[in-house]
């Protein structure tokens, strides 16, 4: 499956001597699915139709979708005359004239231009043949839109991947680098007792406690196994594709956790240094993950 960013863009206008329609998506982040909708009127009925197949495209994002449309046949509006309001104006406007004894000069447009007389409304049509019409263009803008989102969505797994490799060169480093520690720390601490007591006053067996000790102390192997553990998973997840957003925050989440645990024990500048770098990389895949579906 596809890997897809939630930001994207798609149209699609259909066009002939009856009837023109063009719809738009768009979309930034969410957490969820979040859907605005701005159409005609006599679009309302279709709704549900509407966000089903929207549905069928998009699992999460902020999508905003427009849809315009124009008729341009006979039958698509009718003037529409009030009668009977026309003649009450009429009675009005000859009550006045009687009452205030003024000239009876009323004609036919100044009752035609009082409100309500002449209305022009549009003619209903039939849900169905709306729908056939709107189906194929909504379909094809979202086919457009989803395009857009694959084509963003393989730039963030080429940088993804990219940063987890960078990732798993600098474990690799504190995996080498571990062991180095311990071996300085005991010459050190040798070194040490011999300066204050000499070799006769060195004892091996508090020596291997002191070094054991601290050994525990500065031990990442279950850090560094998990983190080995999660590039791994993550890698899998942006290689298998689909709606993996989600996942892949909580995996950075766990990742950031072990990076900030090996950074707590770290007592050499080395992995000090290694560790920031770490969560450095970390924070720059959260924030390329919020753009994925």
């Amino acid at each position: 499956m596809d890997l897809k960013s939630m930001t994207g863009f798609g149209r699609c206008e259909v066009s002939n001597e009856i009837y023109r329609l063009s719809v738009e998506v768009k979309s930034v982040n969410s957490r969820f699915l979040d859907l605005n909708i701005k159409m005609p009127k006599k679009f309302n009925a279709l709704e549900a139709n509407i966000r089903n197949t929207i549905k069928e495209y998009i699992s999460r994002g902020k999508v905003d979708l427009f849809i315009t449309y124009d008729e341009f046949g006979e039958g698509s509006k009718s003037l529409r005359l009030n009668l009977d309001l026309a003649r009450e104006y009429l009675d009005s406007m000859r009550k006045i004239c009687t009452e205030l004894k003024v000239d009876d000069n009323v004609k036919v447009t100044n009752i035609a231009s009082l409100p309500d007389v002449l209305v022009l409304s549009e003619e209903s049509e039939d849900d169905n043949e709306l729908w056939n019409r709107l189906n194929p263009a909504l379909t094809q803008a979202l086919t457009n839109f989803v395009a857009t989102r694959v084509s963003e969505g393989m730039n963030l797994k080429s940088d993804l991947l990219s940063k987890l490799s960078e990732m798993e060169s600098i474990v690799l480093r504190i995996d080498e680098r571990s062991p180095e520690i311990t071996a300085a720390y005991e010459q050190k601490l040798r070194a040490k007792v011999t300066e204050l007591l000499g070799t006769a006053g060195i004892d091996e067996s508090r020596i291997v406690q002191e070094v054991t000790m601290y050994s525990d102390k500065i031990c990442t192997d279950e850090e560094r196994v998990r983190l080995h553990s999660h590039i791994k998973n993550m890698r899998g997840k942006l290689e298998a594709g689909g709606s993996v957003g989600r996942e892949l925050d909580f995996l950075a989440q766990e990742m950031n956790r072990e990076a900030n645990t090996t950074l707590s024990k770290a007592n050499d500048l080395i992995i000090s240094d290694d560790a920031i770098g770490l969560k450095t990389l970390i924070e720059k895949i959260r924030e390329q993950i919020q753009n994925l579906e």
